[in-house]
């Protein structure tokens, strides 16, 4: 049988800021490893998200003008963006896109940016600061540390229902103020890490390649896919 997954890169020709479209290009790699087909497309300004067409989305980070512009655009897609996280669809928002996934942003000059509310965190603004650096966290779920750059002037603050990807062990993380980096809502990853993340944390590429080829194909078995994927950096 093959195997096939088609990803939604949301706002990929605004929300770019620090390549992060990066991440698609690990998924490709290592969806070819395992024989699977993996097709992306950009969902931006006046399109519309069809949450059965794509199987896992990817969202990425911008600056505070790119961030206005989808703030606005993105609440007719508030519906079916909500129901794909809901429905166990797999999401990896960076950044920008981490915030405009929670319920408001307020911006460095004072501007409060709206989100769709999908996942409950929210996020203020520093005055003359921002988190800049290399980070270290560790997922204290799997054990994971994953390494990575993180540049934000926002500092997020987790919801009710989520967890962080990671305590952080080296950096700032989400507020510098409770060591937690990033959240975890179902199978939505978020994370302030740019550079792309998924590049330099290959067990998070291939945690979210497997949940989302599991949650499209429940009867397969997928088991020698892990394996190989396990033997392969």
């Amino acid at each position: 049988m093959t195997y096939s997954l088609h990803v939604a890169h949301l706002y990929g020709d605004l929300m770019n800021t620090y390549g992060d479209i990066g991440n698609i290009l690990v998924l490709n790699y290592y969806a070819k490893k395992i024989n699977v087909t993996l097709t992306s497309e950009v969902v931006s300004l006046d399109q519309t998200f069809d949450p059965t067409k794509f199987d896992l989305a990817l969202f990425g980070g911008g600056q505070d003008y790119e961030q206005v512009i989808v703030s606005k655009d993105i609440q007719s897609k508030k519906a079916a963006l909500t129901s794909f996280i809901e429905d166990n669809g797999p999401v990896l928002a960076i950044c920008g896109g981490y915030q405009l996934l929670g319920q408001y942003y307020i911006g460095a000059n004072g501007q409060r940016i709206e989100g769709i509310s999908a996942l409950p965190h929210y996020t203020k603004s520093q005055d003359h600061n921002r988190f800049i650096g290399d980070i270290d966290i560790k997922n204290e779920e799997t054990g994971e540390v994953y390494v990575g750059f993180e540049n934000h002037n926002g500092v997020t603050y987790l919801g009710a229902g989520e967890r962080p990807l990671g305590k952080v062990l080296t950096g700032h993380g989400n507020n510098g103020q409770d060591q937690t980096e990033g959240a975890i809502y179902k199978n939505t990853f978020c994370s302030y890490f740019h550079g792309p993340i998924l590049a330099r944390n290959h067990n998070l590429a291939k945690r979210i390649l497997l949940l989302a080829l599991k949650r499209k194909y429940p009867q397969a078995d997928f088991s020698q896919a892990e394996a190989t994927l396990a033997q392969i950096d």
